[in-house]
Order: structure tokens, then sequence, then C-alpha cells
């Protein structure tokens, strides 16, 4: 027998509880379905399913096997439709989440290019600062920076970006250039409040020893931008991603703060919920992404 087909018969019987109702759901008769069932069993050898007169229920076996099935089937069927959708042209809303400092400048410039190849397409670009729920909220994709916290989603790499600590060369005169991670304690340190860490800066030592700083926040703001405008007015030390102080660093309005550290590269990514790859808007999107930060890169912003 078919496996894909044992595998949706015990996977249905699972989800519908029983085989009267998993046999209405595949739209076969309720026998076809339990051979299908024993036929999976016997080529495992293993008992997959307890039966009773009034229920059904996986095994731990069988439920440990359901899960890894359930995820076949879902790849299965995202198959069958990426074939499909890859045959019709991109159109529809296609509703994207942007971090605030992200989308201005780097998204924003290049979204009417966008446009103007793809004309069916409308697209919603929403810009904060938290991490929004795509599937409840009704988004088709997010671009996110860091790591993934949510492994529920897919991700596909767009570019990399490295954070730094960076100041004004007035502040450097003013205060003095910090020498070791611990003396950051003694400064004036710009603090980003959303960030998922809470207030703390994971630095590396030259050694390569991780470390941490509590830092606190002279000025604390929601807004990357606004602390780099911050860090340009010699108000104190900022710990930024290079797409947001590469501008400021070529023109001399910045400087980092501490050269011989290493410096933390992070992904950017464009993500999106299973599924929804196959659809044309989004997956047209994410490649016109990805060619448009081709050249972009940790320190090439």
């Amino acid at each position: 027998m078919d496996r894909l087909t044992e595998m949706e018969a015990f996977a249905t019987v699972v989800d519908q509880g029983g085989f009267t109702d998993a046999a209405r759901k595949m739209g076969i008769s309720k026998s076809a379905v339990s051979k299908h069932v024993s036929s999976l069993e016997s080529r495992l050898g293993a008992r997959l399913l307890n039966r009773t007169t009034r229920r059904v229920s996986p095994t731990e076996i069988g439920l440990a096997y359901y899960d890894r099935a359930r995820r076949v089937l879902n790849d299965a069927g995202e198959a069958d439709a990426l074939v499909s959708s890859m045959q019709s042209a991109p159109s529809g809303l296609l509703r994207i989440s942007v971090a605030t400092d992200f989308g201005v400048n780097h998204m924003s410039p290049i979204l009417g290019d966008f446009l103007v190849d793809y004309p069916d397409i409308t697209v919603n670009m929403v810009l904060n600062n938290r991490f929004v729920e795509l599937i409840s909220e009704g988004f088709d994709l997010a671009i996110r920076i860091g790591e993934m916290e949510d492994s529920s989603l897919r991700a596909r790499k767009l570019t990399e970006t490295s954070k730094r600590l960076i100041a004004s060369p007035e502040y450097f005169k003013q205060f003095g250039r910090p020498e070791k991670i611990d003396d950051l304690n003694e400064h004036k340190l710009l603090h980003y409040s959303n960030q998922s860490a809470g207030n703390v800066w994971k630095l590396t030592a030259p050694s390569g020893e991780k470390r941490q700083v509590r830092t606190q926040g002279w000025l604390t703001v929601n807004d990357g931008q606004s602390l780099l405008n911050a860090a340009v007015s010699g108000l104190g030390i900022a710990y930024l991603p290079s797409f947001l102080y590469a501008e400021a660093l070529q023109q001399g309005l910045v400087e980092e703060a501490m050269p011989d550290l290493p410096r933390e590269t992070q992904g950017i990514y464009a993500v999106y919920p299973p599924g929804r790859y196959t659809q044309p808007k989004v997956r047209t999107f994410i490649d016109f992404l990805v060619e448009a930060f081709k050249e972009k890169g940790p320190d090439t912003w």
C-alpha cells in the first residue's frame, strides 16, 4: 500500500477520534481506513492505536509516530500546493510586519520597485517594535533580526548585520573611551527598551569570554533611530546594529567605543507560517528581498 495513504489514514483517525469520522473526512469507507491503519501497524511492527468499542486513542508509540507523520503529510501538501501555485501569477494583499528602524531605513526605499514589478500585489507594511503573532494577527510574513524564537515558523535568511558600541567623537573627548568591558559601568549608556534580553548587553571580550553588562540606561528609548540620534548628539554610548549606524560611522558622526571587541553578527530573516511560502505573493516578495539585500552584510550597509 501507499505509505502516505497509510499515514494519512492513521493521522486522520487520531485527528477525528475514530474510524467513522476519519472515513467521512477522507471520503472512503470505514473498512478502507481500518485496512490502511492495520497495514501500517503491520509494516511498522507496532500497535499505534488503542481500540475499544467506545473510543480510539493513540498509544505512546502511536502519539510519537503521529507527530512525525503529520509533519510529513503537511510537507507533502505544501509540495503539491507549491507546484500548483508556481503556475499562478502573484496577486492579492500582502501583509508584512517589520521593525520600525529596519522598515523605515531599508524596506520603504525598495518597496516601490517591487510594486512596479508586481502591480497585482497590494502591500500593507506594518511598522512596530514587537514580535507579532503572524497567524492570529493576519500577517503573511515578518522581517526579524537575531535568533529565531518561534520554532513553529519557517525562515529564510536575507542578510546579516553586526552590533557595535558607538558614540560621538565629542562624547569621547569629554568622557574618555572605555578600555575594557567593566569600564562601561562608568559611562553614560543609551538603552533600547524593547530588546528581548531586557537591559542587558551581551558582549564578547577580546579573550573570547562571554560577558553581560546590565545597563543602567541614562536614556532609554524603544526606537533605534532615536538612540542613534542621541549617540550622534554626544549623549552617550549606544549598542546598535550596523544597518542603523553604518552611514553615521562613514561620515565620522560616531566612532566605535571599543574596536577590539569581537562584533556580534545577527541574521536578518523573512519568517512566515508553514504553508505561506506556497503562495506566489509571499514567495515572490521573499525572492525580491533576497536579491535586494544580496550586496548587504555585517559591515556593508
